[in-house]
């Protein structure tokens, strides 16, 4: 895990992270294929994965448990959190991963509308207790600015457990860098695209990326040394976001 051609300064563990809207394995193509996603994920070999909007025993994908078919098919461990319930019906949040992993918590955040939620699963990373945290935020400004403050708060990243500790925080969250919401945070934490040199790319719409609302932001425990959108043939049929990829030291 250590690369003999980091700069001393980032001899710690090298990983990649990434944030990725699936729309419940949708494709622009309205072609419905979990496999495809897993395609698009194992194309850039993350070790830590935040998804978005996947569907759990839904009847309008098939019924598929595409949290657990994703995980299978990248031979990973998962952590889903619904963010909806429906009776049988489950949509939401999930953290994958290959390395030593418990969630610490998944619970709901403040929504007027549609219920939004978010997940926390600590990896063991060598010596390292790595927080991450996978997020989808709302449609509202109003309903956005009360989940960042949520999440921020002493029952999420605020928390005592959380304490000097590096922590990721990765999402849509359906905020671009003039709004509030991201302002809120970057005060926080460090958003990767702006921490590099090259110039931040848009997420969505993956055939014509226009904004910038998914991100993954990280504490001054955690140095981020490279960024990429994914944009190819294939992610930009894959789902209507396209994949953000960074490459952290500990």
């Amino acid at each position: 895990m250590n690369d003999p051609t980091v700069p001393p300064s980032f001899e710690g563990p090298r990983l990649k992270i990434l944030s990725y809207n699936v729309h419940s394995c949708i494709g622009t193509d309205r072609k419905l294929d979990p496999a495809r996603v897993a395609e698009v994920i194992a194309t850039v070999e993350p070790d830590i994965i935040g998804l978005q909007e996947l569907d759990v025993g839904r009847s309008r994908t098939g019924g598929v448990d595409q949290a657990h078919a994703i995980a299978s098919l990248l031979r990973m461990e998962f952590h889903f959190h619904p963010a909806l319930n429906v009776a049988e019906e489950r949509y939401g949040d999930a953290i994958l991963t290959a390395l030593p992993a418990r969630m610490i918590k998944g619970g709901g955040l403040p929504s007027v509308g549609e219920p939004r939620g978010a997940i926390w699963v600590e990896i063991k990373v060598g010596d390292h207790c790595l927080q991450v945290f996978n997020t989808h935020l709302g449609l509202r400004g109003r309903d956005r600015l009360s989940q960042i403050g949520a999440l921020l708060g002493p029952s999420w990243l605020g928390s005592p457990a959380c304490h000097q500790k590096p922590r990721i925080l990765i999402g849509d969250f359906n905020s671009t860098p003039s709004t509030a919401t991201y302002k809120t945070v970057a005060r926080r934490m460090a958003d990767v695209q702006s921490r590099l040199k090259a110039k931040p790319r848009a997420t969505f719409p993956s055939r014509y990326p226009l904004l910038r609302i998914d991100h993954i932001f990280v504490s001054s425990e955690v140095t981020p040394v490279d960024v990429q959108v994914i944009s190819t043939p294939l992610t930009r049929r894959a789902s209507d976001h396209l994949p953000l990829l960074t490459t952290v030291h500990l």
